[in-house]
C-alpha cells in the first residue's frame, strides 16, 4: 500500500507515530509522513533542522516531508496558536500538491492536539478520494478547556464544529480510550467508525540502553528511601497542585521520596512550593532527562505515580504514561478518574484514588510503603500490559485494519 502519515509530531520527536511509520515501511509498504520541522517540547528547531535544513530526507525507508512551522516557543497561548494554525494551513497547501502528484491508498492521521491537525488530510483526500484513519489521542474542544483554560463559548463551538467535520469525513476513528466513545458519540452517529487502538510502551522500555558514566553518576545521586516516582509532562493536567499537597502531608514520614523526572509549565510552581513548605528533603526534581534514560530511573522506584485533575475530560482518557509504567513491571500509585483507575484495578497492579483526593493518595503511599507485595503488584501490571498494550499486537491490528479494508476496495 502507499500510505500517508499526518502527524504535526514525527521523529526526532518522541510520539507513537514513529512506531506506526516505521513498521509498516517495515512490511514493505510505502510509507510518506507530512509533519513540520522538529520543535516539540523545547520550543526551538532541533539542532540540525530549520527553514533550510533536512526538509525533506528518508530514514528507514520512510518519506519524509518537514512544513515551515512557527516555533512554539515557551508554549505561551499565543505562540502556541500560531504554532499549531501556522502547520494546519502551511501543511495543507503542501499536501495539495502531494495530493495531485501522488496516489495514496490510505491516510492516517495522529490526532495528539490540535485537531486541526486533520486539514492536510481532507485536502488530499478530496483530490484522491483516499479513506482517512483519524487516530484519535486528545480529545477537542474539551482538551482547549480542561488543559487551556478555554471557556469562551464562541471558540470552543468553532472548535466542535471542526471536530464534527473531521469525524464526519474520516472512514475510521481510532481511540486510544474506551471512554473517549462518550465525546465521540455526542457529536454524532459514528459508532460504526470506531476501533479501539490504544497506546503501547516506547522501545526503550523493552531494551533499555547502556548508559554512560555520567548517567549512572545521576541515578547514583538518587535520595535513599522508599521512592515514588514521576516522569514525564510536569505540567497543569497532571495536577501538581494536588501532588504536592499529599507531599506536604508525608514529609514527616522521612523515608518516603517524592522524585519528579521531567520538565513542563508548572515546574517552576513546584520548586517554589518545596522552598516554601521546606520539602526540600521530601521531593527531588532532577530536570529533564532523555527518554532513553526513563526506564533506568523507573528501574531505581518503589512505586510509580500519575495524576490527573478532575475534568470530564481526564477521566475519559488513559494517559501513554500508564503502559510505560505497567511494561516496567512496577506497582503504580494514581490520582485519577475514570478509564484509567479502572484499568489499574482491573490489573491489580497499585491502588488509584480519586482525582484531587490528596489525602486518600498520602496515604496509599504510606500503606504501599508498608506492603511487602510490592513485586507480585508490579508482575501482574506487566501481564496485563503484555495481554492488552503490546506494540506487537497493537500494531498487527492496525495492519489488519489497513489491509483488510484495502482488498475489499479492490
Amino acid at each position: 500500500m502507499n500510505i500517508l502519515i499526518v502527524t504535526q509530531y514525527f521523529y526526532p520527536e518522541n510520539f507513537k507515530s514513529n512506531d506506526v511509520a516505521f513498521e509498516l515501511a517495515k512490511q514493505g509498504n510505502s510509507v510518506s509522513v507530512l509533519t513540520s520541522i522538529p520543535d516539540y517540547p523545547q520550543g526551538k528547531f532541533y539542532d540540525g533542522y530549520g527553514i533550510f535544513k533536512r526538509r525533506k530526507e528518508t530514514l528507514e525507508g520512510v518519506k519524509i516531508y518537514r512544513t515551515l512551522v512557527v516555533p512554539r516557543g515557551k508554549a505561551g497561548g499565543l505562540r502556541l496558536a500560531l504554532n499549531y494554525l501556522s502547520w494546519a494551513f502551511i501543511a495543507s497547501v503542501w499536501a495539495f500538491f502531494m495530493g495531485l502528484f501522488n496516489k495514496y491508498d490510505a491516510i492516517i492521521v495522529h490526532e495528539t492536539s490540535p485537531v486541526t491537525q486533520g486539514f492536510p488530510a481532507l485536502v488530499v483526500k478530496m483530490i484522491r478520494r483516499c479513506p482517512i484513519y483519524f487516530w484519535v489521542l486528545d480529545l477537542w474542544p474539551e482538551s482547549l478547556q480542561a488543559a487551556g483554560g478555554i471557556n469562551n463559548k464562541y471558540i470552543l463551538g468553532f472548535f466542535s464544529w471542526i471536530t464534527k467535520i473531521m469525524y464526519k469525513h474520516s472512514d475510521k476513528i481510532l481511540i486510544s480510550s474506551r471512554g473517549f466513545q462518550t465525546s465521540i458519540l455526542e457529536k454524532g452517529n459514528y459508532e460504526d467508525k470506531l476501533v479501539y487502538f490504544p497506546n503501547w510502551a516506547e522501545d526503550v522500555f523493552a531494551n533499555p540502553p547502556e548508559l554512560s558514566d555520567e548517567q549512572k553518576d545521576v541515578l547514583e545521586k538518587l535520595p535513599e528511601g522508599f521512592k515514588v516516582v514521576f516522569t514525564g509532562n510536569i505540567g497543569e493536567a497532571q495536577d501538581f497542585v494536588h501532588v504536592m499537597e499529599a507531599a506536604k502531608l508525608l514529609r514527616v514520614n522521612k523515608d518516603i521520596k517524592f522524585i519528579l523526572i521531567g520538565d513542563g509549565r508548572r515546574r517552576k510552581w513546584v520548586l517554589d512550593y518545596i522552598q516554601k513548605n521546606e520539602l526540600m528533603e521530601t521531593v527531588y526534581c532532577p530536570g529533564r532527562f532523555p527518554i532513553g534514560l526513563m526506564p533506568a530511573f523507573c528501574s531505581k522506584a518503589d512505586v510509580l505515580f500519575l495524576a490527573l485533575k478532575d475534568d470530564l475530560i481526564f477521566s475519559l482518557t488513559v494517559p501513554a504514561k500508564l503502559q510505560s509504567y505497567m511494561a516496567m513491571g512496577k506497582p503504580i500509585v494514581a490520582m485519577i478518574n475514570g478509564e484509567t483507575q479502572n484499568i489499574i484495578n482491573e490489573a491489580k497492579c497499585g491502588i488509584a484514588v480519586d482525582a484531587c483526593d490528596y489525602k486518600a493518595f498520602a496515604e496509599s503511599i504510606l500503606k504501599l510503603s508498608k506492603r511487602a507485595d510490592l513485586n507480585v503488584m508490579g508482575e501482574l501490571g506487566y501481564e496485563y500490559y503484555k495481554k492488552n498494550f503490546a506494540k506487537d499486537s497493537c500494531l498487527n491490528k492496525l495492519k489488519d485494519l489497513l489491509y483488510n479494508e484495502y482488498a475489499d476496495r479492490r
